[in-house]
């Protein structure tokens, strides 16, 4: 782990009528294992494919079919595993977890419950500079997804579409650490962008490919500290799980609703009872799906068709060898050999393609300037015509161009713009859209003393303020560049100014 030091978030405090109260959270994480054919069968993951089209025997459940393991999902989640610099445990087993329902075809999911292939890890959560959260990781274990019901395409039935029925998926289960709805997204947001960083999860929310389940529970002050001492879960509240959140917003949303549901329950002498809620997010609230008490036994059983899972740790090491430099990493490294602030630090290496970007802009020039342009100018522009990195119409030579006219002194910051702007649209090298429009900053000392002159004389009273009030002087300097159409060097600017005023 990277030696970072950071202090823990306070938990946020939610005031009831009577008492004062705190959030305990843990998480389940469904991951979609980026794969190109399921876990079990060689059919393939294609998203958007016509319904029913990407499904094998295996995953129909056809008579006498036998799953098969994918060693390449198998890869992932160990890959996954030591991203989370967790426990790679060399020996599991599937098991099967038996309830029925219309997008299951076999009548039960292979899981892993007893025996998961990761074992304990960690996230670090950073919330704000030098305040973090380190959630423990409990285990990872892969599963088969299930198909999808699909309800609204006629009044009176219901379709099922098995496209993702088989597709692997990694479960990641944290401890209860996490203390608020704001720590709940930024947790997510890091696990997500760790695992893109690994490329063992797309993490794309709005497909499913990466969806929640959040443990929500409320507890008096204090009553957490006696937990972690203890780990005896009688002194937190009873937790409700709010099913598939896949929107950090809706999520933050959701968290807030049934916190204060608890909290209304239980200061009118009612009880808590452990149930699974869905978020409406229409109605701003949550809705029980079913309660604990109800829900099925799952008969979990070892799976037979299938033996336990032995890795060799030499297999491991091959992985860890061929590991990624992951987000907390790049960001010292961002830090420390470009100079950067936290904040622009953070900004930069939030994906893959960004770092990705920035570094070969910033390789050979000055960092704080490169980091500038990036984040305000290039990913601003970005922004605002909803594009990603991935189709930027500038590139990294191109910018890198522009960086090095201003360095260079030969163009100023808002010819600079006005360059980024043509170069954007038009395309082409930067130093010849400059020269093409004319674009060359006057560093002639001559010239730029004459031009000083000419507006000191013709500003006297002027000059009696400025010589009262030094920071008065701006006012010629922005007088002087602008008789000379903006060409002129302004740090010459400021420098003759201040000479022939006597300042």
């Amino acid at each position: 782990m990277l030696d970072l030091t950071y202090e823990n978030p306070k938990p946020k405090v939610i005031s009831g009528a009577k008492h004062d109260w705190e959030l305990v959270i843990g998480m389940e994480i469904h991951a979609q294992v980026s794969s190109n054919a399921k876990l079990f069968s060689g059919a393939s993951t294609q998203v958007g494919a016509e319904p029913n089209s990407n499904v094998s025997f295996v995953d129909a459940a056809m008579p006498g079919m036998l799953p098969v393991i994918n060693d390449y999902c198998v890869e992932q989640a160990v890959r996954s595993g030591l991203g989370l610099k967790a426990q790679i445990n060399l020996w599991s087993a599937f098991d099967r977890k038996n309830y029925f329902y219309p997008d299951l075809p076999q009548g039960y999911q292979i899981s892993q419950l007893y025996h998961p292939i990761v074992g304990e890890g960690e996230v670090l959560v950073e919330l704000s500079p030098g305040i973090a959260r380190l959630v423990r990781v409990e285990r990872i274990h892969l599963e088969q997804d299930a198909g999808k019901s699909i309800h609204d395409m006629d009044p009176t039935m219901s379709f099922v579409d098995f496209n993702r029925t088989g597709v692997a998926l990694m479960e990641i289960v944290s401890r209860p650490d996490i203390r608020s709805a704001e720590e709940a997204t930024a947790y997510v947001t890091k696990l997500r962008q760790i695992l893109r960083y690994l490329g063992t999860c797309d993490g794309n929310m709005q497909n499913g490919n990466l969806r929640a389940d959040v443990n929500v529970s409320v507890c008096r002050i204090g009553q957490y500290e006696k937990f972690a001492e203890s780990m005896d879960f009688s002194h937190l509240g009873t937790r409700c799980e709010i099913k598939n959140m896949n929107s950090m917003r809706f999520m933050t949303q959701a968290i807030d609703y049934e916190a204060r549901r608890q909290i209304a329950i239980l200061e009118d002498g009612g009880s808590v009872h452990q149930e699974t809620r869905l978020y409406d997010p229409d109605k701003g609230e949550t809705r029980s799906m079913r309660s604990k008490e109800e829900a099925h036994d799952y008969r979990y059983f070892p799976c037979p068709d299938l033996l336990p899972l032995e890795i060799d740790q030499a297999w491991v090491d091959d992985i860890a060898a061929s590991m990624p430099e992951l987000p907390d990493a790049k960001k010292a490294r961002f830090m420390a050999d470009f100079g950067l602030t936290d904040y622009d630090a953070n900004v930069l290496t939030a994906d893959l393609d960004s770092a990705g970007f920035f570094e070969t802009v910033a390789r050979g020039r000055d960092g704080k300037i490169t980091a500038n342009w990036v984040i305000n100018e290039l990913f601003g522009r970005l922004n605002k015509e909803s594009l990603t990195i991935a189709g930027t119409p500038m590139s990294a030579d191109q910018l890198g161009g522009i960086i090095d006219l201003i360095t260079s002194g030969e163009i100023s910051g808002k010819m600079a713009k006005e360059l980024f702007e043509l170069v954007w649209t038009n395309g082409g090298t930067p130093a010849d859209v400059a020269a093409a429009n004319g674009m060359k900053q006057v560093t002639d000392t001559g010239a730029i003393e004459a031009a000083v002159d000419e507006i000191i004389a013709a500003n006297p009273a002027q000059v009696e303020k400025a010589q009262a009030n030094p920071k008065l002087a701006g006012w010629f300097v922005g007088q002087v560049i602008k008789a000379t159409g903006g060409k002129a060097a302004p740090a010459m600017v400021q420098e003759l100014v201040a000479k022939k005023l006597g300042l």
